[in-house]
């Protein structure tokens, strides 16, 4: 079949709510040049990260919760100013149908891609992009990657909608477990453990032999108990103090203090989030005087995701869907993930 020269998807114009989503028929298709891939987009994952760059929740003049954004912003993207128009989309799945010079990928492949590509540079080895952010993404009906961006993923068993619930929600988690050094036996607590990070990072902890308790609320506790949650706490609950060797956190806010008091001596937080807000407060004597380590962790080397890509191929992993959507409906898709009704992943389908 014939790639067509125009495609349909969705231009973030500005930082500002849905209105700022403007969707086209007549975006140009990009055409692959040297070490550089066209993929088909099959599935592309609903993310906090996408809402928070539409709205501009990465600026540092922001400092309320991520569904609290009432203001202008300028630098709003994950590596500061945003290039508009700009295609989203962090999460994606799909099918390679072109590919250029110096490529080992063939037509037909299907593939993914961590949301975070390395792009290292003298002084900052820890360098990196944002697939939707620096460079277009998946809201799209076709996505431009660099061929060593991408894991073929075509033996594995996960369907197109459950492979775009990986990248963002699954790689964060692992890098978060990684970063932390969770091993076998240790007790590890996650915040928000119904989200997709959360719920990832519960099941992902309990493939690595950890005693996992997860924050959430009543309602969607027995779901991330089906995740290897051994048990949760409520999230206005107090939580015991000295008891986990790890906390995993994509929360933040008020409840900060509480997560580090509940860490044992020598214990190990790694945050990726603040969904509750990103200023915080305690009292730095209960992180020094008790050894706690404080991990802040967003860049992700390349063996990170390539153990997740091992365990998709493997169907050793099973992302949790609540709901799928057409891409032209990314605006109810956003609301509902922002409403906090569903546990784990919404997924668009082009």
């Amino acid at each position: 079949m014939a790639i067509p020269k125009t495609m349909s998807g969705f231009y973030l114009t500005g930082h500002g709510g849905p209105e700022v989503l403007e969707w086209r028929e007549d975006i140009p298709v990009p055409e692959p040049g040297l070490g550089q891939v066209l993929v088909r987009v099959a599935a592309a994952g609903v993310n906090n990260t996408d809402i928070n760059t539409r709205v501009g929740w990465y600026s540092s003049d922001v400092t309320g919760a991520t569904d609290a954004v009432d203001q202008d912003v300028e630098a709003g993207g994950w590596g500061g100013a945003l290039r508009f128009p700009r295609i989203q989309g962090g999460d994606l799945c799909g099918i390679i149908e072109a590919v250029g010079d110096r490529v080992h990928f063939s037509p037909g492949q299907r593939v993914t891609c961590p949301i975070n590509l390395p792009r290292p540079r003298p002084g900052h080895p820890q360098g990196f992009i944002a697939l939707g952010s620096e460079i277009d993404g998946a809201f799209a009906q076709y996505c431009l990657v660099e061929a060593d961006d991408l894991y073929d993923v075509s033996a594995s068993p996960l369907s197109d909608v459950e492979i775009a619930a990986v990248p963002c929600a699954f790689g964060t988690a692992e890098n978060l477990l990684t970063r932390a050094g969770v091993t076998s036996g240790q007790k590890v607590l996650i915040t928000g453990a119904s989200g997709g990070v959360g719920m990832a990072a519960v099941q992902l902890a309990a493939l690595r032999g950890a005693t996992v308790w997860g924050v959430t609320g009543s309602a969607k506790a027995e779901v991330v108990k089906s995740q290897g949650a051994a048990g949760t706490f409520e999230r206005d609950e107090p939580l015991p103090q000295d008891m986990f060797d790890v906390v995993i956190d994509v929360v933040g806010g008020p409840a900060w203090a509480s997560l580090i008091l509940s860490l044992k001596p020598g214990g190990h937080y790694a945050v990726s989030g603040a969904i509750a807000g990103p200023m915080v407060q305690a009292d730095l004597r209960d992180i020094y005087l008790r050894d706690i380590t404080i991990h802040g962790c967003t860049h992700q080397t390349p063996e990170v995701f390539g153990r997740l890509v091992e365990l998709m191929n493997a169907g050793r992993i099973q992302p949790l869907i609540s709901r799928t959507y057409p891409l032209r409906d990314i605006a109810l898709a956003q609301s509902d993930f922002q409403s906090k009704t569903f546990p784990g992943k919404l997924v668009l389908i082009p």
